[in-house]
């Protein structure tokens, strides 16, 4: 199929044969018609798998049906600030032959300059929820005037606590407007959102999670949780790993490894919720153009990361929601690219490693590296997750229940 086949205006398909796209991904192939319709959609969908187009180029068409008007007629609310950025550079390219201005505003920056931007007239904000709300307590922005309303990345929105100021933000939209939720997963919280926010929505899924990390090639190396820093250091320089992303589970883990890193003669960054947002756009700015070879990350400052080609993915410290996993090696392997995910698992993660692997419903292969053996007489401790200690599945900590299916069972165990 091609993009032709949608109708799309020729200011967009312009736009996409110089991004160099030529046919169109599942879930765009999917959501694009509907989106036309001027309906409201449900999708669910992996990273990775194109959906910033598939919202954006529909959701532009149907903005110029009216024209410009120079109001802010298209909110998209995202998790992150760098999804923010992601999103709305994608919107920018995208539309680039059209009259119809966007802009992205999210906190960590000074306001002024924002408000700045949004003084010149804007038809597309991508925001984060706080800022936006901010921005409105102003009296700058006005968003009486949205005609479509898109929450990118749901789920992981929800997990970050934003649920209440998305329901702050949804009273201020007029009633009559087109909603477009996507998201990764389908927990109960999702479902009541979007009984509450969509009508009559058409619901379409794409990449299923083993049809995402089919295209990976994905290995777990058993190593004691004391080794993990070494046996990362070696694997590095003894395959000349170029560009890897690892991800951690804290913060202050997250300092640590990169340090140890530095100290190895290997260039690493950390990325989290405490770096301000220049340090974080300066870190993923060195990692894209080659002067930072490693960027360890939290998931929370990941989401939304968007490497091409990114070859190599390392899970230093295992999520402990099997579909973060997915989340983070989706990463690599993308466009048909070929990518590897590493993940380094000690004795207290198998549990975390059994879960994945019932969600993934495959074992993934075990490599026990030379002199890197795990030791035998250690016994399994409970993992910290930050400041306390929980239990795998109280209800905080509770897997999500994938999008795709509600009942996922069966899987060869972790052989210990």
């Amino acid at each position: 199929m091609a993009f032709t086949k949608f109708g799309l205006i020729p200011e967009l398909l312009r736009a996409i044969e110089e991004k160099g796209y030529s046919s169109p991904t599942t879930i765009q192939a999917q959501a694009i018609p509907l989106i036309l319709e001027g309906g409201d959609l449900l999708a669910g969908s992996q990273t990775g798998t194109g959906k910033t187009a598939a919202f954006s180029l529909p959701m532009m068409q149907n903005l110029m049906k009216k024209g410009r008007s120079g109001k802010v007629r298209a909110l998209i609310l995202t998790p992150t600030r760098e999804l923010a950025l992601q999103v709305e550079e994608n919107v920018a390219e995208m539309g680039k032959h059209l009259p119809l201005k966007s802009t992205a505003i999210f906190g960590g920056v000074n306001i002024k300059s924002q408000i700045k931007v949004l003084s010149g007239g804007i038809d597309i904000i991508v925001a984060t929820p706080g800022r936006l709300l901010d921005l409105v307590n102003q009296r700058i922005v006005n968003l009486s005037n949205i005609e479509i309303l898109v929450l990118d990345e749901a789920d992981r929105m929800l997990d970050m606590g934003f649920i209440h100021d998305i329901r702050r933000i949804l009273k201020l939209l007029p009633p009559s407007r087109q909603n477009l939720l996507f998201s990764a997963t389908f927990s109960e919280e999702i479902k009541r959102l979007a009984n509450g926010l969509l009508n009559s929505p058409k619901m379409i899924e794409a990449a299923r999670i083993n049809s995402t990390v089919d295209a990976i090639a994905q290995v777990i190396h058993p190593v004691d949780s004391q080794r993990k820093a070494e046996l990362l250091s070696m694997l590095i320089k003894t395959n000349n790993w170029q560009q890897v992303l690892v991800f951690m589970r804290t913060k202050h883990s997250a300092n640590r490894l990169a340090g140890k890193l530095e100290s190895d003669g290997i260039s690493a960054v950390a990325i989290h919720g405490n770096k301000s947002q220049a340090a974080r756009i300066k870190a993923l700015e060195g990692f894209k153009n080659g002067t930072v070879r490693i960027l360890v990350a939290t998931d929370i400052a990941a989401r939304g990361l968007d490497i091409d080609q990114l070859p190599h993915v390392v899970n230093f410290d295992l999520p402990n929601v099997p579909e973060d996993y997915v989340h983070r090696i989706g990463r690599t392997g993308r466009a048909g690219n070929k990518g590897e995910a590493v993940s380094l698992v000690c004795i207290d993660e198998h549990q975390y490693l059994k879960d994945i692997e019932r969600l993934l419903r495959q074992e993934i292969p075990k490599v026990v590296i030379p002199n890197f053996q795990p030791n035998p007489s250690i016994k399994a401790q409970p993992i910290s997750h930050g400041r306390q200690m929980a239990p795998r599945r109280n209800e905080a900590n509770r897997p999500r229940t994938s999008f795709r299916n509600f009942s996922d069972k069966g899987s060869k165990q972790f052989k210990k």
